[in-house]
């Protein structure tokens, strides 16, 4: 919904080669949907299907940790030579090196081409190795234990399940570290990798200053010798290069809820006009406060229309035809400020919407207050008590409550 409008009748007396030969694409979904169940969880909520060993094995862990695994056969490594025992360079065996650092990526809004920066990193990597026929995990320098408990500087997760010649295994991976690496104890005359698995954490931007509907983005990791994804000079993948298309749906809510009959307002001076009468003492104005709901996770902008305008206000007039000004302000509840930042506290509301072009949203607002001042001040209330003549004055006043900022 673009906007809403409310008027008042006033009377006073609103994974792999970006689409080459076997290329391999990961979609990543993320949606925000406010929750009124839990308003201050203003995040979004990854909604990618899971493989591997997140959902199997460690499921609150990765929650915890705000980690996502997936688990493919569309990558797989085969040997291109033998692993000799005892080899001194890492990288002429079981070696493995993730992007574990921190990545940008640019994400552009379908209809509006606003960009917003999630942020991507691979967090663990994993997979299941093969060993040829009469070899078992001997050939390893620390045996089935290096698998579970991680070389440094990865961190195991304690996950292994396998046998004397395959094992399917998981390791975390810290912020910007180097390689991991199993060294092998005896030659092993070929190795291979069926499973390609990994564990991502995502950073996503704050959705409450987002445009509502759909930003799309992606990246694109190497895979191979000096790739991001390395897996050492031996270990050779079947693709590439890994593509994540990222899609992130914004589902914003503007909502403003009027009390039966509160679009109706009758102005009264302090105490009704039964003790004007009684005391004999003239107003010094006239006034209505008038309570509205609203529900809000998008920035919005507050206008105003009038059946009869005065100046950059709207106005009541009799049916003599003499008009006065009225002043019309709202106050916001706690959560949402105006264009810097301050609360909104009877901030006028103005013809030009000068003053209200932007209101935004620190959390979800949940069915909260909201108030709109209506006033004739004391020079209007003394105008219409001489020019009057026991007249009624009444007007029309429409409040928009517009998302289109």
């Amino acid at each position: 919904m673009k906007e809403m409008k409310y008027a008042w009748a006033i009377g006073a007396l609103a994974l792999m080669l970006p689409m080459t030969a076997h290329a391999l694409t990961q979609e990543i979904t993320a949606l925000f949907r406010p929750d009124s169940s839990n308003p201050s969880d203003n995040k979004f909520v990854n909604t990618t299907p899971e493989s591997g060993v997140c959902p199997i094995y460690m499921p609150q862990r990765c929650k915890d940790l705000g980690i996502f695994s997936i688990r493919t056969s569309g990558i797989q490594f085969n040997s291109n030579g033998p692993i000799l025992g005892g080899h001194a360079d890492p990288r002429k065996g079981a070696t493995f090196k993730a992007p574990s650092e921190w990545r940008d990526v640019t994400v552009t809004h379908a209809g509006t081409l606003r960009s917003e920066t999630l942020k991507m990193r691979i967090s663990g990597i994993g997979s299941r190795y093969h060993l040829p026929p009469g070899l078992d995990r001997t050939v390893w320098a620390r045996g089935s234990l290096g698998w579970l408990y991680a070389p440094a500087p990865c961190v195991g997760t304690g996950y292994t399940v396998g046998n004397d010649s395959t094992i399917l295994w998981s390791w975390m991976v810290p912020v910007n570290i180097g390689a991991c690496s199993n060294q092998a104890a005896k030659d092993i005359p070929s190795l291979y990798y069926p499973y390609f698995e990994y564990t991502y954490e995502l950073n996503t931007p704050n959705p409450l200053t987002m445009d509502g509907g759909m930003y799309t983005g992606s990246l694109t990791y190497t895979i191979g010798p000096g790739g991001d994804f390395d897996f050492g000079d031996v270990m050779m993948p079947t693709d590439d290069l890994l593509t994540f298309n990222f899609n992130l749906q914004v589902q914003h809510l503007l909502k403003v809820e009027v009390p039966p009959g509160g679009n109706r307002v009758q102005l009264e001076p302090e105490g009704g006009w039964q003790a004007w009468l009684n005391n004999g003492r003239r107003p010094t104005r006239v006034f209505r406060n008038q309570s509205v709901n609203i529900w809000a996770s998008t920035p919005f902008k507050m206008t105003l229309e009038c059946g009869t305008p005065q100046g950059n206000t709207c106005s009541v007039r009799n049916t003599a035809g003499h008009q006065v000004p009225l002043d019309i302000a709202v106050t916001l509840p706690a959560g949402l400020s105006d264009s810097v930042g301050r609360p909104v506290n009877r901030l006028p509301l103005r013809l030009d919407g000068s003053g209200t072009q932007l209101f935004q949203p620190t959390r979800y607002i949940d069915r909260k207050p909201s108030i709109l001042h209506f006033e004739i001040n004391a020079d209007g209330v003394s105008q219409m008590l001489e020019h009057g003549g026991g007249n009624t004055y009444s007007g029309v006043a429409t409040v928009v409550w517009d998302s289109e900022v």
